[in-house]
This record gives C-alpha cells, sequence and structure tokens, in this order.
C-alpha cells in the first residue's frame, strides 16, 4: 500500500511540476520569440509584432509536428503562415488533401488567406522522389516575407526524404546569404526514438536542454492539435491514432538556429 501511495504521490508532483512549467513558459515566449526573430523590443506585450512563416512538405506535417508552435504563436497574437510544398497526392488524393489542410489549419488558428500549397509536377509526395535544391529555394524564397522561418532539420523528424529535401533548400538560401537581414531561420529539432514517444513525459527534458526556442502546449492545446490532425482523415490509420497519442511533437517543439551566410555574397 505504501509503495502505491509513493507511486501515486511522484505522479501526482511529476504533473503539478509540469503544470508549472507551461505556467512560468509562457510568461517567457514573447522575449524569448522577439530575441530569436530579432524583433525589436516595443510596446506590443503579446506577440502581435511578430510574423512567421511555417514550411512544411505535406498536408498533415502542420499538425503532426508543428502544432505546439502554431497553437503558441497564435495564442500571442502573431501573424502565422504556412507555406506546404505538395498537396500530398501520393495516393491521388490531392484535393482531399488540400482541403484536409485548410480546415487543419482553421483548427489551429491560421486563416485561408495565409495559407499556400505547392502543385508542381517536380514536387511530388513522394519518400522515393529527390526535390531539386533550387527548385526548392526558388519556390521558398518567394514566400519569405517574415521574421522567422520555421521548418524541418536535416533529419526531418520521420526521415522523409522531402522533409530533408525541404531542410536542404532552406540550408542553401542561408548560405548564399539571400535571406532578408531581419529574418531568422529556425529548424525543428529531431529526437530519438525513445524521447520521441513518451508524450508529455518528455517536456521537462526539452525545458532543460539547450535550445533556441522552446514551445510547450498544455491540455487545451493538446485537444487543438488533436482536433486538428483528425481533420485529416484520409491520413488517419491506426498507427495515426498511436502518434496522436504518444509523441512528445504533438505537446512540444524545440528549435535551433539555422546559421545564414554573407549577404550578397559575390565570387569573381
Amino acid at each position: 500500500m505504501f509503495v502505491i501511495y509513493l507511486i501515486f504521490f511522484l505522479v501526482l508532483s511529476y504533473l503539478v511540476s509540469i503544470k508549472c512549467l507551461y505556467y512560468r513558459h509562457r510568461r517567457t515566449l514573447v522575449k524569448s520569440l522577439k530575441r530569436v526573430m530579432n524583433v525589436l523590443p516595443g510596446r506590443e506585450a503579446d506577440g502581435a509584432d511578430i510574423t512567421a512563416l511555417i514550411v512544411t512538405a505535406h498536408p498533415d506535417d502542420e499538425c503532426m509536428f508543428f502544432a505546439p508552435t502554431i497553437i503558441r504563436l497564435v495564442e500571442l497574437n502573431a501573424s502565422v503562415h504556412l507555406l506546404c510544398l505538395s498537396e500530398g497526392n501520393y495516393y491521388n488524393q490531392g484535393a482531399q488533401r488540400k482541403q484536409e489542410l485548410l480546415n487543419s489549419c482553421a483548427v489551429l488558428g491560421i486563416p485561408a488567406s495565409r495559407v499556400t500549397v505547392v502543385d508542381h509536377k517536380k514536387l511530388p509526395d513522394d519518400p522515393k522522389a529527390e526535390w531539386s535544391v533550387s527548385l526548392v529555394s526558388s519556390v521558398i524564397v518567394r514566400h519569405i516575407r517574415a521574421h522567422s522561418v520555421l521548418t524541418f532539420d536535416g533529419r526531418g523528424v520521420s526521415g522523409h526524404a522531402n522533409h530533408t529535401a525541404v531542410h536542404k533548400a532552406v540550408s542553401h538560401l542561408a548560405s548564399t546569404g539571400q535571406v532578408p537581414n531581419d529574418c531568422c531561420l529556425l529548424s525543428l529539432v529531431t529526437v530519438g526514438l525513445l524521447r520521441k514517444y513518451i508524450a508529455f513525459l518528455e517536456l521537462p527534458l526539452s525545458w532543460l536542454l539547450s535550445s533556441c526556442l522552446c514551445c510547450i502546449i498544455g491540455s487545451q492545446g493538446y485537444r487543438q492539435a488533436k482536433a486538428a490532425m483528425l481533420c485529416h482523415r484520409t491520413q488517419l490509420l491506426w498507427f495515426r491514432y498511436l502518434y496522436i497519442t504518444f509523441s512528445r511533437y504533438m505537446f512540444v517543439n524545440t528549435f535551433q538556429m539555422i546559421p545564414q551566410g554573407p549577404k550578397n555574397l559575390k565570387i569573381y
């Protein structure tokens, strides 16, 4: 009996610490965002002067991987835009998946007017397809009007070739100095399998480990992220429900800065 009470006390203490961590995070997130995104401190107590562009590869990436970030930015009144580089037409469901994306974004708080879906024959939804870095870069650079661009890192969270291609393209823009001076580039950190699937139990670790930006959501935010994922009805296979339940990306996002090269580099 003593052991049961001890386990209950430890679990309760852990949940309370996570709740305290969430509310502490709310107070510091605006300052962190403005520092990372090179926004000058002003009279805005929220994030109304912050603009962010989320760059993804497929419909459902926005809620499977970036939901905590989008939800927190929208809560802070930031202007959030989404650029999705394919319609997700792998099973010839492109039109339906595009509508699912718009529905998901509406749940997350991004209006349809701020969502761009690219339909290009050379950018198919296909894990075996090698997307051209120059083509993807040219598409992305036309949409960079933001204080920040947030996308995948070099491992793409799931290792999908289209995810990593997006990172290569953004890194190419960074290294060749094609990004505006006031724009920062952030990549979503890929974690190992164990950390990835321990749900909210991973939150303290994400908070403690070094990162440029950490976005955490509570139970209400998680329900919102789950509702967004459920908009993607064509993708709701049995293992997606496991992902929704156990993935830490439904609760927390951590980002690292993508280093930028010199601006307007000329080689003679």
